[in-house]
């Protein structure tokens, strides 16, 4: 819940710096990470940079944040890329969303900008040829003289949860139950209550369980199970790539298309690819298009 004082000192008659404080710590107050209410504020500040400095909160229009974007896209002479531009408008709609909807501002004058969507380039993903070939290459480590389940313990898990690199880094021993009721799962959990929606258990194989198994007996885990650098397990991902001749570079976000392409084409319902991946319904309708990109159903 907000705390009170977020809004006490700020009316409609405030200047912008103002406002932004009492954003900011309206945002740490819900749980947003440092690097996002960093990233939001550096977007909202621009209108500084745009704006007449005296002019208030409640003078700012709807034609005076187009003409900002305008501004900001053609004439401020810096690169805005489409993407950056889609972010930044997002940045300031949910800024006078939060002023509106406490009621410093009467009229929300980013109601009626229009949101650009920028849909970046079709991700890289495993063919079933590469898909075999990366999982060979891993299960060759588990075969050697000296038994070394760890490549193939990792790999896999990405190519079947989905999961992102951040989420694979924090996946302590307890998340993972072999033994549920229901089947064996991992728990992705999430330390900030912004990210909460995030949470969910994903099923694993039979498979997996059994390499899993051989990597608690090499590497004994005490608390996390990757208990490296993302660097490092960057390169492991990377070696096996090599090993497996793949022309591509194997990393944590083509595992991830990957099994979500893999999900789609086994029949998997829509819906269950989203949580599965832990993704909003707003973030799903762009990822989804993606998707069907990727599996020749859209051009």
């Amino acid at each position: 819940m907000e705390k009170t004082t977020d809004l006490a000192h700020i009316t409609n008659k405030t200047l912008l710096p103002t406002a932004f404080n009492g954003w900011e710590m309206f945002m740490y107050d819900q749980g947003r990470s440092p690097n996002t209410v960093k990233a939001f504020l550096s977007d909202v500040r621009l209108l500084t940079q745009f704006l007449a400095p005296d002019q208030t909160i409640g003078n700012i229009t709807t034609d005076d944040l187009n003409r900002f974007f305008e501004w900001m896209e053609k004439e401020r002479g810096i690169p805005c890329s489409p993407k950056t531009l889609s972010r930044r408008i997002t940045s300031i709609k949910s800024f006078f969303r939060w002023l509106h909807q406490h009621g410093t501002v009467s009229i929300n004058p980013a109601e009626k900008v229009l949101q650009r969507s920028a849909i970046s380039p079709l991700p890289q993903v495993l063919t079933e040829d590469e898909y075999q070939a990366v999982l060979l290459a891993a299960d060759h480590q588990r075969r050697k003289d000296k038994p070394d389940a760890r490549s193939y313990t990792l790999l896999y898990l990405l190519l079947t949860t989905g999961i992102k690199k951040s989420e694979c880094l924090g996946i302590h021993t307890n998340h993972i139950d072999l033994l549920a009721k229901n089947g064996a799962h991992v728990f992705i959990r999430y330390a900030s209550p912004a990210s909460r929606y995030k949470e969910r258990k994903i099923d694993l194989s039979e498979d997996w369980i059994a390499a899993y198994q051989e990597y608690l007996a090499q590497y004994k885990p005490v608390d996390l199970v990757f208990a490296w650098s993302p660097r490092r397990l960057e390169y492991l991902l990377e070696d096996i790539g090599t090993e497996a001749s793949l022309n591509k570079h194997l990393s944590f976000d083509m595992c991830r298309w990957t099994c979500a392409l893999r999900d789609y084409q086994s029949g998997m319902e829509a819906d269950a690819i989203r949580q599965k991946l832990g993704v909003s319904k707003i973030q799903w309708r762009e990822l989804f298009i993606k998707i069907k990109q990727l599996n020749g159903d859209l051009k």
